[in-house]
């Protein structure tokens, strides 16, 4: 299957639970939130991958279903609250949750969303049941883990390569992993091939993080977002704190005072990108990027599923990272 099927009957299961759900449910200012939020689109891939693992492992992927609206929903829950601590106005083009009600109302509505998406575990049985439960716990943790890293880094300024990366894993990798993991579960894979696509989805989720922030400096706006969005917001990206590495000290400091002003001119977005150029820090990115990659369809290559099974993997993580540069 094309991966817009996969999506499509995602996306077919999602309207239906929401349609039965507006039917059963109040108070509306808890559940039109979730309902606002689950509807704003996405490109939904962690329910697509769930979906797509279940059925390249010969699993009928209708059983993934609740399973994958699962993963859909905490991702979902993640972004309410993260809009919040970031104070952001806009998802997806679309006013926040926060922004259209009000931040008790997000608070509150995520929430209910998480519980939600434990709910929608509730067909699983026996030791099915505990292994999905299990890795959606451990993964639900880590992510938390990684937001709390992510926002002690903010007051930082000895961040190593290596924390980032971990922070980027735990905050965007391990969901990605666990959604196709949680589908090799239901298809009753083998333990080999399941730890195989767990490892191809975190290579793959740190390649994609990756990418975003090397596209946020040096893609274009076509892409969907403000070119150096994250240099104006000081954040301490791969190719932020790369400079750091390989600077002399007047170059590193230079980066540390740009780094340390609030203000969001264009100029500051321009000086920041030079030290990067003299550093090679582009090409060193997409290097890294390229790395966790191969490191990805390596693990695809070694599962026990016939080759035209996994040219689909292959062809999700081309889909992912052969963005718009």
């Amino acid at each position: 299957m094309e991966i817009q099927a996969y999506k499509s009957i995602f996306l077919d299961f999602l309207s239906d639970k929401i349609t039965e759900n507006k039917k059963l449910n109040e108070p509306k200012n808890l559940y039109d939130p979730i309902h606002y939020i689950l509807q704003i689109g996405g490109k939904r891939i962690r329910p697509i991958t769930t979906l797509m693992s279940c059925d390249l492992f010969g699993g009928d992927l209708k059983t993934a279903l609740p399973a994958a609206l699962s993963v859909e929903m905490f991702h979902n829950f993640t972004l309410i609250h993260d809009d919040i601590m970031d104070k952001a106005s806009l998802r997806r083009g679309n006013e926040t949750v926060h922004t259209k009600w009000d931040e008790n109302v997000g608070i509150l509505s995520g929430d209910a969303l998480m519980i939600l998406s434990y709910q929608m575990l509730e067909p699983y049985q026996g030791d099915m049941f505990k292994k999905i439960y299990t890795l959606f716990n451990k993964t639900a943790l880590q992510i938390c883990e990684g937001q709390q890293y992510d926002m002690d880094f903010e007051t930082r300024n000895d961040v190593s390569l290596e924390e980032y990366i971990k922070m980027i894993s735990f905050k965007t990798a391990v969901l990605l992993a666990s959604s196709l993991k949680t589908g090799a579960i239901i298809s009753k894979a083998s333990k080999q091939d399941e730890q195989l696509i767990y490892d191809f989805g975190f290579n793959l989720g740190i390649a994609f993080q990756l990418q975003d922030d090397y596209l946020d400096a040096f893609g274009n706006e076509n892409f969907g977002k403000k070119v150096g969005g994250d240099i104006q917001e000081n954040k301490k990206t791969f190719l932020y704190l790369k400079t750091l590495e390989l600077a002399s000290e007047k170059d590193k400091e230079a980066l540390l005072v740009l780094s340390s002003n609030k203000e969001k001119a264009e100029s500051k977005v321009e000086k920041v990108k030079k030290l990067y150029l003299k550093y090679k820090i582009p090409e060193l990115s997409i290097g890294e990027i390229e790395n966790y990659t191969l490191k990805a369809f390596e693990c695809v290559k070694q599962l026990s599923i016939s080759n035209s099974n996994k040219d689909v993997f292959i062809n999700l993580g081309k889909n992912l990272m052969y963005r718009d540069k």
